[in-house]
């Protein structure tokens, strides 16, 4: 219910496409999970755990929209 009301607030303010909707909150979301796991399990520092929270979900949401633009293409 958050993530579908959160999912329609940015695409309405923003006029985003589903796809890149998607990918936007998909990377909040990684970016939050991935800070806190690297923190946890390596006891690495706030910048060195934001660094790779940052970079790693960034390739993966580049990744994630160009999944999905070509799903939509080739289900067509």
């Amino acid at each position: 219910m958050f993530m579908t009301k959160l999912f329609e607030i940015i695409q309405n303010k923003t006029k985003m496409s589903d796809s890149f909707a998607l990918a936007f909150v998909y990377s909040v979301g990684h970016v939050i999970i991935a800070m806190t796991v690297v923190k946890l399990m390596t006891g690495a520092s706030y910048f060195e755990s934001g660094m790779v929270a940052l970079i790693e979900p960034s390739i993966n949401a580049v990744w994630l929209y160009v999944l999905h633009r070509c799903w939509v293409k080739f289900h067509k």
